[in-house]
């Protein structure tokens, strides 16, 4: 479990594909060579198998923080070539580097040639003023000619201005076909799709095109979508944990952070939507937004929400 109070990011689940694989939100590559090093990379080892997504454009410094995370024993290292933030572009990071595939495939190569985990990237199909499918198999081509295999497709282009981060996840329409006409142009590329996805019975869809699928948002609001995977997608016949032994599972992990001096906000914000479509969601939701951020709230206060969805609701 992860401890959200150092790290702040939310993460990704590639869900599909050889196996689940758990990437964290981007960190740049100053976090990492002038920042704590130590909070940015440390994850608890029933996380694996996990990935780290690095911002920047300086090859010679991915490929340091590449090492970095190799050696702080994660699984795989991704290259974010999608976010649009005016922040993140004024540093030359994130989106704005599909205009310049040769810069991108130099960072690719260079963090290959310092690690020996996968090396991988995750982009839009485009930007504003480069929007062409033409385009999009000329980025994704030279990135391939690096030797890099493993491409995370956000179906929708970027729109570097007027637009904001949250506006660009939902404004620009979503293009699913773009993505499968990619795997059937570079069949031997694992192709993974992202963008707009909401629930396994689209992902069952998706995976009749592509390798796999990136779930993010709805992952993160909606934790409890999860529990169906293992069963629809590996055949598994175990019964998932209910959501009331979810938290069960949790309280240990909470104890520990609560005795480390970790407000328990900076927990139960990201289990808001656990009981998400059940009786008594927004009764737990609501009290904790209101009561886990006092002064001294601990476990007790978590229990109380929790007692107000009824046992049978998941």
């Amino acid at each position: 479990m992860m401890d959200w109070t150092d790290r702040h990011q939310r993460y990704f689940l590639r869900l599909i594909s050889q196996h689940c694989l758990l990437y964290t939100e981007m960190v740049t590559t100053g976090a990492l060579i002038h920042g704590d090093r130590e909070r940015f990379l440390r994850f608890n080892a029933e996380e694996h198998p996990v990935a780290i997504q690095l911002g920047g454009s300086d090859p010679a410094d991915l490929a340091l923080c590449a090492r970095y995370a190799e050696e702080h024993g994660y699984d795989e290292v991704n290259l974010n070539v999608g976010c649009p933030s005016d922040r993140v572009q004024n540093g030359r990071i994130g989106a704005c580097l599909m205009a310049e595939p040769k810069t991108v495939a130099d960072c690719i190569k260079a963090m290959q040639d310092r690690v020996s985990i996968p090396v991988t990237v995750k982009h839009r199909i485009g930007i504003n003023g480069r929007e062409s499918f033409e385009e999009l198999t000329d980025f994704v081509g030279t990135l391939a000619d690096t030797g890099c295999s493993t491409f995370i497709v956000h179906a929708r282009i970027a729109i570097l201005e007027g637009l904001s981060p949250k506006q660009n996840r939902e404004i620009p329409p979503l293009k699913y076909d773009w993505v499968y006409r990619l795997k059937t142009l570079f069949p031997q590329l694992e192709i993974i799709i992202n963008g707009g996805i909401t629930s396994l019975e689209q992902c069952q869809q998706h995976l009749e095109a592509v390798d796999g699928v990136m779930v993010g948002r709805e992952a993160y609001h909606h934790p409890y979508l999860l529990a169906g995977v293992d069963r629809l997608f590996y055949g598994s016949s175990t019964t998932a944990p209910s959501r009331h032994q979810v938290i069960e599972l949790m309280t240990p992990y909470i104890e520990q952070q609560l005795a480390n001096g970790v407000a328990l906000q900076h927990i139960t914000r990201h289990i808001l939507g656990l009981f998400h479509l059940q009786p008594g969601a927004k009764r737990f939701r609501r009290h904790l937004s209101e009561n886990a951020w006092k002064a001294g709230a601990g476990l007790e206060t978590l229990m109380e929400a929790v007692s107000l969805c009824p046992e049978g609701s998941g």
